[in-house]
């Protein structure tokens, strides 16, 4: 069984960076995807960046492109979100999860996913 376990999150100001880590226990396959989500108070789970376990392929959502990368350490079954130029709407607890296949539409959906942990808060305020 997979357990993860996000951490790395934190209170910083509007442009300050952060860097995001999440640990993973148990069975990863090559063809597994590791993801970030967030989610606001009052809000949707959304989508914010996939890497492929196998070749450190990776997508974004478009309010983050520029701004974010994700990146997969496997000899430390560690994936990473390096955030920087933090904006208010930033603002949410961070999720990471898995799922498997290829970088698709469907990879940013929330339902595709298993292994959610307890996430990390991100507070940025302007």
């Amino acid at each position: 069984q997979v357990q993860v376990v996000e951490s790395g999150g934190g209170s910083v100001q509007t442009g300050d960076s952060l860097k995001l880590s999440c640990v993973i226990s148990g069975r990863i396959f090559p063809t597994n995807v590791m993801s970030w989500f967030r989610q606001a108070p009052g809000k949707e789970r959304e989508f914010v960046a996939a890497v492929t376990w196998s070749g450190g392929n990776s997508m974004y959502r478009d309010s983050v492109k520029g701004r974010f990368n994700i990146s997969r350490d496997s000899s430390k079954n560690t994936v990473y979100l390096q955030m920087n130029s933090l904006k208010p709407e930033d603002t949410a607890v961070y999720y990471c999860a898995l799922t498997t296949g290829r970088l698709t539409i469907a990879t940013m959906a929330p339902r595709a996913y298993y292994g959610w942990g307890q996430g990390t808060q991100v507070t940025v305020s302007s």
